[in-house]
């Protein structure tokens, strides 16, 4: 480290240019202790002074041009350290051997891998709601604008479970969680391929069907409504009887990203709707 530190003068960002310089040296060293002695002595022998120039002058160019080559995986591995440190993504690296440098690809080929894990679990974590495994609201966000791109007739879906607090307190948070993660999974299997689905506030959800007419729509929740309404093992059970599961549902229409705030506070006035017209059924903003 003494003399890494001593040359740090020269060149102090291009580390392979010291090298270079060093081992140039060292090829003319032969050279520059001939010319001593023979200035020394007074005897001149120019053929030998040339033949010798040409010599180390060859040398130099093979040497600067191996060293080059050697310190490529260096360059390689600097840079791929720099991209892991910046949390990008690295190109797969050369495979080393046994000695220093094949250590070296090795540890950051590591140090890339596994940096590359923590990002896509960061982000796998950051577009999922925990308890749900659906989207999370930023991330059904994120995904609608671009679904909702183009103007064409989409609908935007606020579901409620009924009485989920009630749950709550009868039995326990961790039962409401475990509904919260069973209607959730239900959701995700009754709705079709092209439909979006996310949690989004406590026991809501909503779900971006695009390509789709409100009459369509209600259709796709009337079935999911169905199909959970009359599932008795859903609900938590206590002392032998199940807790039935319902849930409402505001429908409204979407054209455009632009639309989606309106749309959603249409979606959930007609939430409201249907709470307050007795739960257990889905509407459609604007209708009875």
């Amino acid at each position: 480290m003494r003399f890494y530190r001593a040359t740090s003068f020269l060149f102090p960002r291009r580390y392979e240019w010291r090298i270079l310089l060093a081992c140039t040296a060292a090829v003319f060293l032969p050279l520059l202790a001939l010319v001593g002695v023979q200035a020394m002595s007074g005897n001149w022998q120019p053929n030998l002074l040339l033949g010798l120039l040409a010599a180390s002058l060859m040398a130099a160019l093979l040497g600067i041009l191996a060293i080059r080559a050697l310190l490529a995986p260096l360059v390689r591995a600097t840079a791929a350290l720099g991209a892991v440190q910046r949390g990008e993504n690295v190109m797969p690296l050369p495979r080393g051997g046994d000695d220093l440098v094949g250590q070296l690809l090795r540890g950051i080929a590591l140090a890339a891998s596994e940096s590359a894990l923590r990002n896509g679990q960061t982000a796998v974590a950051a577009d999922r709601d925990a308890l749900t495994g659906l989207h999370s609201r930023h991330a059904f966000l994120d995904t609608s604008e671009k679904v909702l791109s183009g103007e064409s007739n989409s609908v935007i879906a606020l579901i409620d479970i009924d009485h989920f607090q009630s749950i709550n307190d009868r039995f326990g948070r961790a039962a409401g969680d475990a509904l919260l993660r069973a209607v959730g999974h239900r959701l995700e299997r009754g709705i079709r391929r092209s439909d979006l689905a996310a949690r989004w506030s406590g026991e809501a959800f909503v779900v971006l069907l695009p390509d789709t007419q409100l009459d369509e729509a209600r259709l796709v929740l009337e079935r999911l409504r169905a199909s959970i309404a009359l599932d008795p093992m859903l609900g938590p059970e206590s002392t032998g009887n199940a807790w039935p599961v319902t849930f409402s549902c505001g429908l409204a229409p979407v054209r455009a990203f632009s639309q989606l705030g309106e749309a959603t506070h249409r979606a959930h006035a007609a939430l409201n709707a249907a709470k307050n017209g007795g739960r257990n059924r889905v509407r459609i903003a604007g209708n009875g």
